[in-house]
C-alpha cells in the first residue's frame, strides 16, 4: 500500500502571549488593551496594538465575553412587519444611520423584527440569552410590550421615538429616547400653506397608536384650533394609507391643501388627486413629513416635505447607548434629544 500522504502543517493562531512578547509588555497588559481595559499608557497601547497587527492576532470571542461581560453585539428592534419595513425608506435610512456608528465602535449590529405577538417571546429568549449588550427600539406603538420587557431583563435601551406611555417631550422618566420636534415641524407645515392663502387645509394623519403622528395632528391643530374635525383622515404611514385616506377626504369635504404626516402618505394622495383631475399644487397644495429623498424628489411635481435628519437620529441613538454600556454616569441614564426639523420647500406647494 502507497505511504499516506502527510498532513499539511497546521499553522497556530497567534495568542496574547505572543503579543505580549512582541510588545514587550505582560500578558495582563494586553489583555487590558485589547479588552477595552483602562490604565494603561498611550505609548505601550500603540505598542501592543503595533504587535497585534504585525502577527495577526485575532482575540478569542468568547474568551473576551468572559473578562468584559460584553457580547461586542447590539439588537435593533423594529415593531413592524417585514413588508413594511423594507417598502418604507425611513427604515432603512435609520438603520444606516446606526449601522455607521456601531461599526465605528466595532460593535455587531443585530436586526430583530417584529411580524406578530409572539414574536416577543422569542426576542425575550434571545436577550436574556445574552447575545446582545442592549437594545434599540423604534416605531413602537402605544401598547408595545417591549418597554416592559427590556425593563423586567435590566437591558439598556434607547428608544427611537418618544415612548407611548410619556406624557411629552423630556417626560420619560429616566427612559433615554432620540427624536425629531415632530409637533414643531408640523405647525411650520401648516403656517406654510395657510401663508399661500390656502383655507380649507386638511391633514392626514399616521396611526394615532404612535406618538410620531399624534404630535404632527397636536401641530396642525396648533396653527388651526378650530379647524373643521372632517379635515382630518387617519392614514398608517404607507402610500395605500394615503390614498385611502385622501378618497375619505375628497368625499367629505374637498380641500385646497394637504399636510400629510409622512411622505409616503403624500404619494398616495398625490396619485390619488391626479385620478380625480386635480392639479397639485393648482387646485390642492401638498406638504409631506421625513424628506426621504428617493420619494420626495422623485414625485411629479416633487414634494415639499418637512426634513428630520433620519440617519443623524440612527447615529445618535447607537452614541447614547454606547455610553450606557461603556459606564453608566452616577445621575443615570442620558436624557432624552429632540432633533430639529426645516420646512423643504419643493414644487408641491
Amino acid at each position: 500500500m502507497p505511504e499516506p500522504l502527510p498532513a499539511p502543517p497546521r499553522h497556530r493562531r497567534p495568542t496574547l502571549e505572543a503579543v505580549a512578547a512582541r510588545a514587550g509588555v505582560s500578558r495582563a497588559t494586553a489583555s487590558r488593551v485589547v479588552n477595552g481595559g483602562a490604565g494603561v499608557r498611550a505609548h505601550v497601547v500603540d505598542r501592543v496594538r503595533e504587535a497585534i497587527r504585525e502577527l495577526g492576532y485575532v482575540p478569542n470571542q468568547a474568551a473576551r465575553t468572559l473578562v468584559t461581560r460584553r457580547s461586542g453585539a447590539v439588537a435593533v428592534i423594529i415593531a413592524e412587519p417585514e413588508a413594511r419595513i423594507f417598502s418604507d425608506p425611513f427604515f432603512s435610512r435609520q438603520v444606516r444611520g446606526i449601522s455607521k456608528e456601531l461599526t465605528a465602535h466595532d460593535t455587531q449590529l443585530v436586526l430583530l423584527l417584529v411580524e406578530d405577538p409572539g414574536d416577543y417571546d422569542r426576542i425575550e429568549r434571545y436577550l436574556v440569552g445574552g447575545h446582545v449588550d442592549g437594545t434599540l427600539a423604534f416605531s413602537l406603538h402605544t401598547d408595545d410590550p417591549l418597554p416592559a420587557l427590556t425593563r423586567r431583563i435590566g437591558m439598556p435601551t434607547v428608544y427611537g421615538g418618544r415612548p407611548g406611555w410619556t406624557a411629552g417631550p423630556g417626560a420619560a422618566g429616566g427612559v433615554t429616547y432620540v427624536d425629531a420636534d415632530n409637533r414643531g415641524g408640523a405647525r411650520e407645515a401648516v403656517r406654510y400653506l395657510k401663508s399661500l392663502g390656502r383655507r380649507r387645509i386638511a391633514h392626514i394623519a399616521g396611526p394615532l397608536d404612535q406618538t410620531s403622528a399624534t404630535d404632527r395632528l397636536d401641530g396642525y391643530r396648533d396653527v388651526l384650533p378650530g379647524g373643521d374635525p372632517a379635515l382630518v383622515a387617519e392614514g398608517d404611514f404607507t402610500a395605500a394609507g394615503g390614498a385611502r385616506a385622501m378618497a375619505e377626504l375628497l368625499e367629505r369635504q374637498p380641500p385646497d391643501a394637504v399636510f400629510a404626516g409622512n411622505d409616503l402618505m403624500a404619494t398616495g394622495a398625490l396619485r390619488v388627486l391626479r385620478e380625480r383631475g386635480l392639479s397639485v399644487p393648482g387646485d390642492v397644495a401638498l406638504v409631506g413629513f421625513d424628506d426621504a429623498e428617493l420619494v420626495a424628489e422623485s414625485t411629479d411635481p416633487p414634494l415639499t416635505t418637512v426634513r428630520q435628519d433620519i440617519e443623524g437620529m440612527g447615529r445618535l441613538m447607537a452614541r447614547l447607548l454606547l455610553h450606557t454600556l461603556d459606564g453608566p454616569d452616577a445621575g443615570g441614564p442620558p436624557a432624552p434629544v429632540i432633533t430639529a426639523t426645516t420646512l423643504v420647500r419643493r414644487a408641491s406647494a
